[in-house]
Formats: C-alpha cells, sequence, structure tokens
C-alpha cells in the first residue's frame, strides 16, 4: 500500500486457500461481484493525484450505495495490483433498473409457439439441446417499477436480476459517478472512462463466471461461460445452429444481435456460394467449345498476328499466342453464365436484407427490444455529452429545458473539413500504385524477353501483365492494412470532436466515417482495373499518357482477353488476403498476449490464480470492438456483390471464411477477452442502410462489368451481326477485334528500341501490328477513327445496362414489397402480449386499491367500484400506452 494511503474498503487478510479459484463472490462467500476495478500504485508526482482521486470517487461510490471489497496488492499474482470488487444490493439495482426501464418477467408466457415438426426432424443434426438453446423460460416482461414490486416474478432477489442486467447497471453508475469533492463541482471530473484514460484505474470489467474448460464447482455459478465453450466456441461444432438465447443471456443483446446476424449471412452465402460453383462448372465445361481462345492459341491464326508494343521505347512486338494461358482462363469467368450469375447476386441479396428484417423483427419480440429505441434515446446519454453539454433549449413539446449544445454543427463542420487530407492521402496512394503498374510492367517486359514467344520468368504462365498485376495487387494490399491503422484513429477522433448526443448516435456517426474511408481505402483498386484500366489508352501513334502527357507513364491497355482476369487476381488478393489477415489478428495476437500476460501465474502454480486476476490478464474487448467485427463483415459483403460479376467462386470464398469466422468470434469471445459490459441493441444500426446502399451500389456495378470489362457484349454483337457467312458464329472474332496500325507511322518517342524487337521480327516484311480497338485501318478516308462496328458494340453494351438495371431494380423491389418486414405471427403475438400486459396491470392494479380501501376502512368497501375500475383502467392504459 502506498504511503499516507487510507486503509481500502473492504480489506482484511484471508486463508488463500480457503477461496476457491472461481469464486464469483466476496469473502463472505454471499455478495456476487458484479464489477471488478483495478490499480498500480505510483510512485510519481501524479501518484498523490491519482490516489486522491480514487479515495473520492470511491467514496462516492458508496454513497450511492454500492458495495466494496479490495484486495490488496499482496494478494494478487504480480504483487503490484489491487482489485476493488463492486457488488450492487438490491436495493441500487431496483432503484436503476426503473430508471433505465429494464423490462423484467411478471408471468410465464402462456402463447403457444407453432413449431413445424417436420422442420424439426430434419434439423434435429443441427440442433444443441434445449437447456443450451432456451437456458430460461419465456416470460411476459414489463419495465421495472420499484413501487410494484410484488407485481414480478421475484422468487429471490439476489438472483431476479442475471449478471448481465447487473453489471449494465454498475456499468452505468461508474460512468456517471464524480471523482471530485463537494466544495469543487468541476463537471468534467466524472466517470470511470476518464480514470481509465487517466491511469487513477488500469482497468474495468465484469467477470466470467467460470473457467471456459471447466464448470464451476459451486452450485450457485451458472457456468455459462463453459456450455458457451462446449456448444459454440468449439471448431468442429460448425455445423451446429448458435445458442443466440443464451449469447444474449451471458453477454447482451448487442453482442446477440451480432453473432444472428452473422450466422443468418453465413447462412445465406450458402445458396450464393452454390450457385456461383455451377456457374464456375459451367466455365469448366465449355473450357474447350471457346472458339476465340482456339484462335488465339492457333500458330496459324494467333501466331501470326502480331501485336504493337505495349510500351514505348523497352516494350517490343509480341505474337498474340503469348496470351493463350490467360484466354483460357478468362474463359472460366466471361462467359455466359457470368452474366446470369450477376443478375441472380442482385436478387439474392434482396432476399438476403428483406429476411434478415423478418428475423430481426422475430428477435425484437423474443429478446424484449420492441419499444428499446426511444429509451436508447432518452435515457443512453454518452457521459462525454453530459459533462460538455452547457446549454439548455425549451422542449416544445414538453416544455422541459433540456440539454443542448450550441457550437455542435461548427465543431462538425470543422471536424469533416479534416476528413479531406485523408481522402487526398487514398487517391495519392491510389495513384501511386497505378504509376507503379505503368513503370514496372516496361521492367517485367525487358526482364523477362526471350527468343521465343513466351516471355517467362519462372514458367511459362507468367507474362508481364500477370507479373504486373499480381505484384501491383500485393503492394496494394499492403498499402490498404497500412492506412487502415490510420484512418481507424481519424475517424474516431473526427467523432469525438462532434461530441454525440447517444451511444447509439456515436456508432452510426463513426459506422458512416469509418465504412467510407474503407470504401475508399478496399474497393479503389478493383474499380480503378474495373472500369479505368483499357479506356483510355488511345492508339498506337497518339496514346493517352497519365497526367495528360506530363509523364511518360503511358495508360495501361488490357490484354486481347480482356481485363476481366485481371479484375479477378486483384480481387482474389485483396479479398482472401484481408480474410486470412483477419483471422491472424483476430485470433492469434490475442492469445500470444494472453499467453504473455499470464506467464508468471504459470510459473507458480501453487499460488491462488483467482477468477478477477485470470480475467485481468485476458485482452480488454473495447467500446468498438464490436464495431470491427461488422466492418469487416460488411466490407466482405461489398466484394461479394460489387464485383461478383468478375469472380463466381467469391460468394464460396466468403462462406468458407465465415464459418470459420464465427468459431473464431466465439473462441475469442469466450477464452480470449474480459467479459464485456452488457448493452442492448435492437438492430444491426447505420450498417443495415450501409448494406442496402451496397445492394443498389452493386446491381450498377456488374451491370457495367458485364458490359465494359468482359468481352460478353463485343462478342455477342459480332456474333449475330457481323460474323461471316450466313449462319452465326465466333469464328473470324479475334480478327474482327483487332484494328491494324502502320508501323511505319510509329513516333519516334514510341518506337521500341531495336534491342528490345525479338528476334523473329523483321520490319521490311513484317509492316503492321494489331492493337484492341474498333478503327479503321490505315488507308481508309476516316483511318484510325472509330468504325460503326465500335458505335454499334456502345450502343448495346449501354443497352444492356439499362435492360439489365431495370430487370433487376424491378424484380428487387418487387420482391421488397412483397415480403413483410415483420411476420405476421410476430405482429399478432406483440398485440396479444401487450393486451395481456394492460389487463395484467389492471387486474393488479384494481386489486391493490380494493386491499388499500379494505384496510382504510375496516374491511368495509363502500364504493363505487365502477368509478374504481373505470379510473384504474385509464391510468393503466396511460401508462402502457
Amino acid at each position: 500500500m502506498s504511503s499516507g494511503e487510507s486503509p481500502l474498503p473492504g480489506l482484511s487478510e484471508i486463508d488463500k486457500q480457503k477461496q476457491s479459484k472461481d469464486s464469483v463472490y466476496f469473502r463472505d462467500g454471499v455478495r456476487r461481484i458484479d464489477f471488478v476495478l483495478s490499480y498500480v500504485d505510483d510512485q510519481t508526482k501524479d501518484g498523490e493525484k491519482k490516489l486522491e482521486r480514487r479515495k473520492e470517487f470511491e467514496a462516492n461510490l458508496l454513497k450511492v450505495g454500492l458495495q466494496l471489497e479490495t484486495e490488496d496488492k499482496s494478494e494478487s499474482d504480480d504483487g503490484k495490483t489491487y482489485f476493488l470488487k463492486i457488488h450492487t444490493p438490491w436495493e441500487v439495482l431496483a432503484t436503476y433498473a426503473d430508471v433505465l426501464k429494464i423490462k423484467v418477467p411478471f408471468k410465464v408466457n402462456d402463447i403457444p409457439s407453432h413449431q413445424e415438426m417436420t422442420v424439426k426432424c430434419f434439423s434435429k443434426p443441427f440442433r444443441l439441446p434445449e437447456t443450451v438453446m432456451n437456458p430460461e423460460p419465456d416470460y411476459f416482461t414489463s419495465p421495472f417499477d420499484k413501487n410494484k414490486i410484488d407485481f414480478f416474478l421475484i422468487d429471490n432477489k439476489e438472483t431476479f436480476f442475471p449478471p448481465s442486467t447487473r453489471n449494465r447497471i454498475v456499468y452505468y453508475i461508474l460512468a456517471r459517478c464524480p471523482y471530485y469533492k463537494e466544495e469543487h463541482k468541476d463537471k468534467d471530473k466524472k466517470g470511470i472512462k476518464r480514470l481509465l484514460n487517466n491511469g487513477t484505474y488500469t482497468a474495468a470489467f465484469p467477470l466470467h463466471d467460470c473457467r471456459y474448460w471447466k464448470p464451476s464447482k459451486d452450485s450457485n455459478c451458472e457456468s455459462e461461460r463453459y456450455n458457451l465453450y462446449k456448444y459454440w466456441a468449439r471448431f468442429f461444432r460448425f455445423y451446429k445452429e448458435q445458442p443466440l438465447n443464451l449469447i444474449r443471456k451471458y453477454y447482451g443483446e448487442k453482442i446477440g444481435i451480432y453473432f444472428a446476424w452473422l450466422g443468418f449471412y453465413t447462412e445465406m452465402l450458402t445458396y450464393a456460394a452454390v450457385v456461383g460453383l455451377i456457374c464456375f462448372i459451367y466455365g469448366l465445361f465449355t473450357y474447350d467449345e471457346n472458339v476465340w481462345s482456339q484462335e488465339i492459341c492457333n500458330p496459324e491464326i494467333g501466331g501470326q498476328i502480331v501485336m504493337c508494343p505495349l510500351c514505348d521505347k523497352k516494350c517490343g512486338y509480341w505474337k498474340l499466342n503469348s496470351t493463350c494461358e490467360s484466354s483460357w482462363q478468362s474463359n472460366l469467368f466471361d462467359n455466359v453464365g457470368t452474366v446470369f450469375f450477376a443478375i441472380f447476386m442482385g436478387i439474392w441479396v434482396t432476399l438476403f436484407l428483406e429476411f434478415w428484417k423478418r428475423r430481426q423483427a422475430r428477435l425484437e419480440y423474443e429478446w424484449d427490444l420492441v419499444d428499446f429505441e426511444e429509451e436508447q434515446q432518452q435515457l443512453q446519454l454518452r457521459p462525454e455529452y453530459e459533462t460538455k453539454c452547457t446549454g439548455r433549449r425549451l422542449n416544445r413539446i414538453t416544455q422541459v429545458p433540456l440539454r443542448c449544445m450550441f457550437v455542435r454543427i461548427s465543431i462538425a463542420s470543422a471536424a469533416f473539413s479534416l476528413a479531406g487530407p485523408q481522402m487526398a492521402l487514398i487517391i495519392a496512394s491510389m495513384i501511386g500504385v497505378i504509376a507503379y503498374r505503368l513503370a514496372v510492367y516496361a521492367a517485367f517486359s525487358s526482364i523477362m524477353k526471350e527468343n521465343s514467344t513466351k516471355l517467362q520468368v519462372v514458367g511459362s504462365l507468367i507474362t508481364p501483365q500477370l507479373a504486373t498485376s499480381v505484384t501491383a495487387s500485393c503492394i496494394n494490399f499492403v498499402i490498404i492494412m497500412v492506412l487502415n491503422f490510420l484512418y481507424e484513429r481519424v475517424a474516431i477522433w473526427i467523432t469525438d470532436m462532434e461530441i454525440p448526443k447517444t451511444h447509439l448516435e456515436y456508432e452510426n456517426k463513426l459506422t458512416m466515417k469509418m465504412f467510407f474511408f474503407q470504401f475508399v481505402n478496399y474497393y479503389s483498386s478493383c474499380f480503378y482495373v474495373a472500369f479505368f484500366k483499357g479506356k483510355f489508352v488511345g492508339y498506337p501513334g497518339k496514346y493517352t499518357y497519365m497526367f495528360g502527357g506530363q509523364s511518360n507513364l503511358r495508360n495501361e491497355e488490357c490484354d486481347p482477353g480482356g481485363c476481366l482476369i485481371e479484375l479477378t487476381t486483384q480481387l482474389v488478393i485483396v479479398m482472401a488476403g484481408k480474410q486470412v489477415w483477419g483471422n491472424i489478428q483476430e485470433a492469434l495476437v490475442p492469445w500470444l498476449w494472453n499467453w504473455w500476460g499470464s506467464r508468471k501465474a504459470r510459473n507458480h502454480p501453487e499460488s491462488l490464480y483467482s477468477r478477477w486476476e485470470q480475467d485481468h490478464d485476458l485482452q480488454n474487448f473495447s467500446q468498438l470492438g464490436l464495431f470491427y467485427e461488422y466492418l469487416e463483415m460488411v466490407i466482405q459483403f461489398g466484394f461479394i456483390t460489387l464485383f461478383v460479376a468478375s469472380f463466381p467462386l467469391a460468394p464460396l470464398l466468403a462462406l468458407l471464411n465465415n464459418i470459420i469466422e464465427v468459431r473464431v468470434d466465439a473462441w475469442k469471445f469466450t477464452t480470449q477477452f474480459r467479459r464485456p459490459v452488457a448493452a442492448k441493441a435492437h438492430s444491426i444500426g447505420a450498417w443495415e442502410e450501409i448494406l442496402n446502399g451496397v445492394a443498389i451500389l452493386s446491381v450498377v456495378t456488374n451491370a457495367f462489368i458485364v458490359a465494359f470489362t468482359s468481352d460478353m457484349i463485343p462478342r455477342l454483337v459480332y456474333y449475330y451481326a457481323y460474323h461471316p457467312g450466313d449462319s452465326p458464329t465466333m469464328e473470324g472474332y479475334i480478327n474482327n477485334s483487332l484494328s491494324i496500325y502502320e508501323i511505319s507511322q510509329f513516333p519516334e518517342h514510341n518506337r521500341p528500341d531495336q534491342s528490345e524487337n525479338p528476334v523473329w521480327f523483321n520490319e521490311t516484311i513484317i509492316t503492321t501490328c494489331r492493337y484492341r480497338d474498333y478503327r479503321y485501318p490505315p488507308g481508309h478516308k476516316r483511318e484510325y477513327s472509330h468504325s460503326m462496328q465500335f458505335w454499334h458494340i456502345l450502343a448495346a453494351k449501354l443497352a444492356f445496362i439499362i435492360i439489365m438495371e431495370h430487370v433487376v431494380f424491378v424484380v428487387k423491389f418487387f420482391v421488397a414489397w412483397m415480403i413483410p418486414d415483420v411476420p405476421s405471427e410476430v405482429k399478432a403475438r406483440i398485440k396479444r402480449e401487450r393486451y395481456l400486459i394492460q389487463e395484467y396491470l389492471h387486474n393488479y392494479e384494481v386489486e391493490k386499491l380494493k386491499l388499500q380501501l379494505s384496510q382504510s376502512n375496516g374491511g368495509h368497501v363502500q364504493c363505487d367500484a365502477a368509478q374504481i375500475m373505470a379510473a384504474e383502467r385509464h391510468q393503466v392504459l396511460s401508462e402502457c400506452l
């Protein structure tokens, strides 16, 4: 104990061997530990200030009614840390449950549930034991009222409020408890969050109820953590349903709704993955029917077509059949099945969102969250807002002065203005990657040049285009990871400056900013490859350069097979890389930190490694921890919807990742993190609007990918309008899709160096080269201008975009209209429950009034019963409605 420090609350010597390692009670074995604060001695100048803050804070906690007990540092494993244990007595729980309008049971739900036996029979292998799926009976609930204690089902006051509710109440008190003296009221000196930030306390957390690998020996302990680990967190349970009710009971509704959404999303991905796999298999089966790839690989066709250099000076002439392998690979994804899959995904995403709304509505009813939003807005004000809010404004409806902040608009404007440099950094990094692609392509061409038409460095499949694409994608992925670290802190800083009013408003604001940053960060490279690469290259002799000709970096061209295979490569590297890196970050890093933090306890097994010490050595689950889980999944959702036309296997990759993700998250929550403070949430919040926006944008992006990135439309135009002979055929398509340029017309700065040309090239014999475009040949009166076929193809592309978008949007809106957001059964049950609640409350009030009148009149009730009934019904209805 530091010098001059007063005796610690509840401190006394104990026999360590008598106390169970898993004890979640005070030393008396009766009072349950609801929360734990830890701190260490500080011998610096700030030590006295921290001591004074703790004394005032703990004194104010005692005034509120909380009970405290301190474990001396000599009892801790490291010999440095004090642990302050907090118990909340019934009077405090009842008072704050009334303030927070926490819903509690008053009658067992007698509305029969409708379960189909057939479905139940088929789902039996995937189900968990009923005691795990439904750990407590279904009750009718009503907001707690301290004045109506006998109305509620209170068998035992100590266990009436579950541990998750108790720790939520304690945290509500801790977040608002001041640590200033009465004579020096400083509004800023309030709340456990500030005390943690300034080092007065080192940690604040509720306790897990037992060790995860074995149940508690205490019969009064629920051992819910052990059940969660046994039935949920083990990977080999991946095919089992999630115990959502137990998750909600142990961690609170906010974490429960996340896992419900993640599980539902993974389930819906199964259908998309199956259809995507079928489309990929279709591409495999039609592999040999690919006429244009056969022409490219044919030595008599592709081997005789000489292509123009792809860069200035350092790139020589090359033959078309050098892209044979990439042409075959491109056909796996660039086929009719891809068009069908793009349309299917536009409808799938609507079904996913609509069915999730129904699932969410059912959870809202089952978890008593139907009327939660208004309570959240009114009662869950952020302590930061309360301390910094100095103004008052009259509420026009209630005529009650409310806290307000007159400078919030200017603060918000300043905060948003700071986002400009961050966006400039994103754009600069994207331009840097593009410049790398343009500059390195020439280097790869020079390094990989050999006497044959195949350019190779480690194998015949590696071409300069592929090498440039893969290395640029890897570099882009590294830049994305680095910038993520910066954007997270900037988004949090900007949101803190805005001082949002409620926790819900804070999270929504942060969500929108963070997703905006990450959207540009993750998807910018894919948008570049899909919609810009190869679209603005000009033609030989008049190429387009980056920065309008101020540099010698020529805009990139696509392979003769199109840019779709490169978009696929970019998507796979960024998406798969993010998923692998995310799982390593989520699982390996916390495990290593916990292993290192608990090393002393492992070296001293004879000492008592108490429940609070075990949890103290775990990683802290921050207030924004769940936010990052959502962000990871929503970014993945963008990959599998925005660019799915280029890679039908993306949903399958996402499905495999999510099967692992659910169990990794479960394992992490159960074994590696301290128990989070329980919090309520009736939905996934702003993420739902983001998902809707991504779903709408995905229809547009996939239509443009099919039209402008793939070669589907040019091939269809050729097949129906420009084919040779009388019957439609794809023969001659490659020759038709390549324009001709006279080599002698090359400007000097475009002409390749003599050393770069292959040995088979003879300028006296080979007088023309080909390039990917639809332009008139040399000698034509409109030489090198776009041909009529180009405009026909452009018109067909625009027509396809309009038709596809309208078809998908009509089906989307029709499906959304056909599927109600709230199931009719849930609507009926909500109405029925409200009616029964009103009836029970009415009967309770009438009986209570009769009892009071009988006591006041000596047992003779001589009054107008009708008037009593009418008055009581009016009062009860007013309260309920």
